[in-house]
């Protein structure tokens, strides 16, 4: 079932989209504002494990549309999001080891799109995002997915390196894009595997590093040192699907 992106203000309004079982991305709240409707909305943003950020007013009133926040302002996904156990089912459906896309704190919309696409046409059987400091399943996302998240689940996650942990015990390898690895090419790269690519500027956080077994890195000839991200997570991952066809 697919949600349009909305913003949605107003205790009352944000209160009931919670209770009816919206998916809420994020949840701005007054800086200070701790009254009883208040601390409600915080209760079922908790339940959900919605992420809440205090801000300024300022903040709120360049949010709000009508300029009636009363101190909320909610923004709900553009897509629902599916369960990692959803991925793998998937992947047994379909006779096929798990191939699956972690994303650690990709924050352009643009980027995730892209990647969602890539999986899509790669074979992958679910692209995973944190939480937290992340883009979600945005508008934007959307349309740069070209269709693609109409067919490929997305799974939003409170702890990365938590979820690769469970996989592991399920048979899942690990491998991160990084320019200080092994070049790709002389990886075994085959078999169950979550391919995790790291965030724009910084690329793959210290703690989700030591959560992979493998690092691959892409030979690069230039004068330039990186590759955007989504490109990147394409090259890796015909690389994935290069090595599962045997080729």
């Amino acid at each position: 079932m697919r949600y349009e992106e909305l913003t949605i203000e107003g205790r009352n309004a944000v209160l009931e989209a919670f209770r009816s079982g919206k998916t809420i991305d994020r949840l701005f709240v007054l800086d200070g504002c701790q009254d009883g409707p208040v601390r409600t909305i915080l209760k079922e943003a908790k339940k959900q494990g919605t992420v809440v950020s205090f801000v300024a007013k300022e903040r709120l009133d360049q949010m709000s549309g009508t300029g009636k926040h009363q101190g909320v302002v909610a923004y709900m996904a553009a897509y629902e999001y599916a369960q990692v156990e959803d991925m793998l089912a998937l992947a047994e459906s379909r006779g096929e080891p798990p191939f699956l896309i972690l994303l650690d704190e990709i924050e352009d919309p643009h980027n995730l799109g892209a990647i969602i696409r890539t999986a899509n046409l790669a074979g992958a059987h679910g692209v995973i995002i944190p939480k937290r400091r992340a883009v979600g399943l945005t508008a934007t996302v959307l349309k740069t997915s070209a269709g693609a998240l109409n067919y490929t689940p997305v799974a939003k996650v409170t702890n990365l390196t938590a979820v690769m942990e469970e996989l592991k015990e399920k048979g899942l390898w690990f491998v991160c894009a990084d320019m200080g690895g092994e070049v790709m090419y002389k990886l075994n790269l085959t078999g169950p595997i979550g391919l995790v690519i790291g965030n724009e500027g910084k690329g793959v956080s210290r703690l989700v590093k030591e959560h992979c077994d493998m690092t691959a890195a892409i030979p690069m000839k230039g004068e330039i040192d990186s590759l955007n991200a989504s490109v990147a997570a394409g090259v890796l991952a015909y690389e994935i699907v290069r090595q599962r066809m045997g080729a």
